[in-house]
């Protein structure tokens, strides 16, 4: 087998192979991080990276197979984590220069929980400046560039996450959802994302965004981001807002199918604008679910109508408290998240209240909807990879922060918790990836990853690597 073949090993093979003793994790860890080398000067898919650590890792790896020593589910197989998880070895700088070099004491649970099963964390993927917008760059690191063609976006806020799943950077990335942030890399580098249910995944410190973020895998197949939601899922006392049940068996029971589900189809909630490519392929692969003895509905989503005006509120005033960094950091931010945190400013307690009130709501209308469905699907995104210097495509109207005029369909399903993925669904024509959201009942983590390894079968996409 080639290196590149290696690198694109998934982590279900990967920790066989170590097991068995038929690869090597050290010349695996080799060749890995010679692809790291010749590759992340283009991609820029870390903002930091413990290549040293990983190497004594991948050696003590090693030395605990041949001694036959007790190993965990993922002994030996590499992961990255987001640049917004706290790592006690590693800086946590969230894409900005107002944090470079900064050094948490501890890990996120998710770090630890990989760890104690034996994974090695290859280093910290790069981020937009505070997770604000869905396109991948920062004034820390620069543009991550889409693999399938550089320069291009490679979505956000997950942005190295997504980046390095596609281009074999190992076989497990660790990204976060405020507004799609898993679900839009996946889309736009090609490769699967699951946001959980809200409360899956520990995730602290616990967030300020009323809790709207989400923790989750971005894997190239279905059966890896399975393997490792069974590894990070579960309770902990530093997030209180964890369900208190532990994870399913998600990857012995991933092929049960779902003949028999109910799906409603909706080509664009009825608010969003799709490029017409987009729109083309997703209809044809939310179709291809009839193959698979489920039956599709095309319906209207009414719940929808009053999505865009509270994400736009909420997104701006959850920002709000950046403010403070203005006065001596505005020259060194992101243009567009200081226009979106100025707009923040003449925000009042009781209109964030009456706002909060009318969510609330909105999350109710889309919970009583489904209980005639057993899952959705949508575009995961309205376009596909455009130049990563620009907030839009060319041929959508400018601002200067609403990024999210393109990203209709994700933030609904982080105000109402449910599980969503980003399954890849085909090309455009000019070779760029396009993402099918599949959304499920809350809790139903289970029955994504059933529906999106249904289609995983039925249309294979891992064999599809760009050419870099």
């Amino acid at each position: 087998m080639d290196s590149e073949s290696v690198c694109y090993l998934p982590a279900v093979e990967l920790a066989e192979l170590f097991r068995t003793k038929k690869l090597s994790p050290v010349e695996y860890m080799d060749a890995l991080l010679d692809r790291v080398t010749k590759l992340d000067p283009k991609l820029h898919v870390f903002a930091y990276l413990a290549a040293d650590r990983a190497m004594d890792e991948a050696r003590k790896s090693e030395a605990a197979i041949m001694t036959g020593a007790r190993v965990g589910r993922l002994h030996g197989v590499p992961a990255t984590i987001k640049d917004f998880s706290i790592t006690k070895d590693m800086p946590t700088q969230f894409g900005s220069k107002i944090f470079a070099g900064h050094q948490p004491h501890e890990d996120t649970q998710v770090v630890s929980r990989l760890r104690d099963e034996g994974a090695i964390i290859l280093g910290k993927t790069a981020v937009p400046e505070f997770g604000w917008t869905g396109v991948s760059r920062s004034p820390l690191t620069g543009i991550t560039s889409n693999p399938w063609k550089l320069g291009y976006n490679a979505g956000a806020s997950s942005a190295g996450a997504g980046a390095a799943a596609a281009a074999g950077i190992g076989p497990l990335h660790q990204g976060s959802d405020g507004a799609g942030s898993i679900r839009m890399p996946a889309h736009f580098s090609g490769v699967f994302g699951l946001k959980p249910s809200f409360g899956r995944v520990p995730y602290s410190p616990v967030g300020t965004d009323d809790l709207c973020s989400h923790s989750g895998p971005i894997t190239r197949t279905v059966g890896d981001s399975a393997l490792m939601l069974e590894v990070i899922a579960g309770p902990h006392f530093l997030d209180h807002t964890t369900l208190e049940a532990g994870p399913a068996n998600y990857l012995s029971r991933l092929r049960q199918g779902i003949k028999g589900s109910r799906i409603a189809y909706s080509p664009d909630l009825g608010v969003a604008r799709v490029d017409p490519e987009v729109a083309s392929l997703v209809k044809v692969a939310a179709a291809r679910f009839e193959e698979l003895g489920a039956k599709v509905e095309e319906v209207a989503t009414p719940w929808a109508k009053d999505g865009p005006e509270l994400i736009r509120f909420f997104w701006s005033a959850h920002l709000a408290g950046l403010a403070q960094y203005l006065p001596e950091w505005e020259e060194h931010m992101d243009p567009g998240l200081v226009a979106c945190i100025r707009e923040s400013k003449d925000i009042r307690i009781t209109e964030y209240q009456t706002m909060r009130e009318r969510k609330m709501t909105y999350v109710a209308n889309i919970h009583r909807w489904f209980q005639d469905w057993d899952f959705l699907i949508t575009p995961s995104v309205s376009v596909a990879a455009f130049p990563a210097e620009k907030l839009m495509p060319d041929h959508w109207p400018t601002h200067p922060w609403d990024w999210i005029s393109w990203a209709e369909f994700s933030y609904p399903f982080n105000m109402a918790w449910n599980p969503a993925a980003s399954v890849p669904c085909g090309f455009t024509s000019s070779g760029l990836p396009v993402g099918m959201q599949i959304v499920g009942k809350r809790f139903n983590d289970l029955g994504v990853l059933q529906a999106s390894a249904a289609f995983e079968a039925l249309q294979p996409w891992a064999d599809k690597r760009p050419k870099l």
